[in-house]
This record gives C-alpha cells, sequence and structure tokens, in this order.
C-alpha cells in the first residue's frame, strides 16, 4: 500500500521535499543571512500552511481559528526564549550572524509531511474532514508549525530594531 501511495504521488512532491531539506539542511551551520532574508522561510511556510489548512478544510472558521490559535500560541511561546547567546546583528551590513540548528528543517519537514500526510488521509477517507478532532487537530499543527516560525523570524528582527537603536543611539550621544 505505502508503494501505491508512493507511486501516485506527483513528481513535483518529491521536488518540493528534496529543495526543503536542502534548504533546512543549509541551516545546520552557522550562517551569515540578510535582514529582509530573515522573512522570507517563514512567510513562504506560514503561507504552505494556510494552504495545507483551506486544500483541506475549505473556509473552514473553525479551520482556520484552530490555526490562528495554535500560531499565536506557539508565537507567543517562542517569543518569550531568548536568542543562542552567538546570535549578533551587524546594522551596517544588516546581516545576521547565526548559529546552526536543526529548528528550520525540522519546521520544514513538519509542514511538509504534514500536508502530505493530510492529503493522503483525506484521498483515501474523505469523511476525515468533517471529524471534528481531524478537523481541530490538523489546522492546530499546522498552526503550531506558524507560529514557531514567525517567532522564531520576529525574534530576529526584535534583535536587528534594538541594534539600531542601540547604534542610532550612541552615535547621537
Amino acid at each position: 500500500m505505502l508503494m501505491q501511495i508512493l507511486l501516485h504521488t506527483p513528481k513535483w512532491v518529491f521536488a518540493v521535499f528534496v529543495l526543503l531539506a536542502w534548504l533546512g539542511g543549509r541551516q545546520l551551520v552557522a550562517n551569515r543571512i540578510g535582514l529582509n532574508r530573515v522573512m522570507v522561510m517563514p512567510v513562504a511556510m506560514v503561507g504552505l500552511s494556510v494552504y495545507g489548512v483551506i486544500s483541506a478544510f475549505g473556509e473552514s472558521f473553525g479551520a482556520l481559528a484552530g490555526w490562528g490559535v495554535a500560531a499565536a500560541l506557539l508565537a507567543t511561546l517562542v517569543l518569550r526564549l531568548p536568542l543562542p547567546a552567538t546570535t549578533r546583528y551587524d546594522p551596517a551590513a544588516r546581516q545576521f550572524q547565526v548559529a546552526g540548528t536543526a529548528v528550520p528543517l525540522m519546521l520544514m519537514m513538519g509542514i511538509f509531511f504534514t500536508k502530505y500526510v493530510v492529503g493522503v488521509s483525506l484521498a483515501m477517507h474523505p469523511e476525515l474532514s468533517r471529524q471534528a478532532a481531524f478537523a481541530l487537530g490538523v489546522p492546530a499543527l499546522y498552526g503550531a508549525f506558524s507560529g514557531i516560525f514567525a517567532a522564531r523570524a520576529l525574534r530576529l528582527w526584535r534583535l536587528a530594531a534594538s541594534t539600531g537603536a542601540m547604534v542610532s543611539g550612541a552615535r547621537a550621544a
């Protein structure tokens, strides 16, 4: 049965998987990233997450609300965490120095595999979309991934804002 599922999976899905694995793998090592690029991946992954909810449940208020509540909750929790001590922002270059981490890779794979498993499950059992546990659990999972992604980027933007303000204040003094 697994082989049939894989054989009926469109080829572009495998290309998306490889792309996400490559992008996530690049973040396993320390890196310098630009201020604007910090937002690209979170925006893309939040978009994929919302698309996953809408493609599975339509524009259901309950599903979108579940996504939103989970995203807000996880974003709030992650925003409270400090950045790694090695994270730095260079306002002159508008770049961050960040430590390598597996978190983005895990989040990307989480969203990808959630979308894949939900798609296969609904193709085999369309009635699942009408079951309350499924219709609340899946959007909440998507929302949790999105909230973590967004909060990680927002923490970096906060660092940039505070560093920029400190540099501006030092020049004015």
